[in-house]
């Protein structure tokens, strides 16, 4: 996927429409992270009588749980649509068939809902971060950092659900994938609780999700652990996406290819 002329401009119009209809997505991306936020890291936070954290850093619960729900909101936000847009856009509305023809190619397509993906996440990560930060739940100023995380998991999810959605006839695997997959990586990978509190057995399995690493680059850069082990879970999530990506624009280019 070249950064090409074309590429932008796909990018381009998924930021215009992405403007005209912030209102319809702006709950799962920042409302609804900041009353978890405030559900679990204030209220549930007041329970808890012993700091939260990892072998690596000693936080509470507050400023432990706000850097797992600017990572898991990436991937709740980006996940649905990553599935039905698709669908939509290939075969219940069409607008990716109107798209590529035009000069844009069906790669570029894809490459602007990547891209897309990635600058709103990173969007919705600054304004949870602010509220985060007036909670008193980052108490580092590596914290800028955090977005990074966010919109490297939101790409890593755009790219391999698009890639999986492009290919399906129907989505009547698409609720499954949510149920067993995303789901389940929202409760499990460090979001609430550190992975090393699971079972021996299930551990090995919560430390392949791409959540989990994104989880670890937010929380070392908002409590300022930020170390070699940030580098490589940001390379591991980077890694993702360039696997990812090629799948994509294959699958792209074979569905929407005349």
């Amino acid at each position: 996927m070249g950064m090409t002329q074309s590429v932008w401009r796909a990018l381009e119009r998924e930021l215009l429409v992405f403007v005209r209809t912030w209102r319809g997505s702006a709950f799962t991306a920042i409302v609804q992270p900041v009353l978890f936020l405030l559900a679990m890291g204030i209220g549930l936070g007041d329970l808890v009588d012993q700091g939260a954290g990892t072998a690596r850093v000693q936080v509470d619960y507050l400023q432990f749980v706000a850097p797992g729900l600017l990572a898991a909101s990436a991937l709740l936000a980006v996940a649905g649509e990553a599935l039905w847009g698709v669908m939509g856009g290939v075969k219940w509305m069409g607008q990716f068939k109107g798209m590529v023809a035009t000069p844009m190619t069906p790669g570029d397509v894809y490459g602007g809902l990547v891209l897309s993906a990635g600058v709103r996440a990173g969007a919705a990560a600054v304004a949870f971060l602010a509220v985060a930060a007036l909670l008193g739940g980052v108490p580092s100023l590596w914290a800028p950092l955090a977005i990074v995380a966010a919109v490297l998991l939101a790409i890593v999810t755009m790219a391999g659900l698009a890639a999986y959605a492009v290919r399906k006839e129907d989505d009547s695997t698409f609720p499954l994938i949510m149920r067993l997959g995303v789901i389940p990586m929202f409760l499990f990978s460090g979001t609430f609780f550190p992975v090393e509190q699971l079972p021996d057995l299930v551990q090995p399995i919560a430390v392949l999700s791409p959540l989990w690493h994104g989880v670890e680059v937010a929380r070392d850069a908002t409590t300022g652990a930020v170390d070699a082990w940030t580098v490589v879970h940001a390379g591991v999530l980077a890694a993702l996406a360039a696997a990812v990506v090629p799948l994509g624009v294959r699958g792209f280019e074979r569905r929407l290819t005349p």
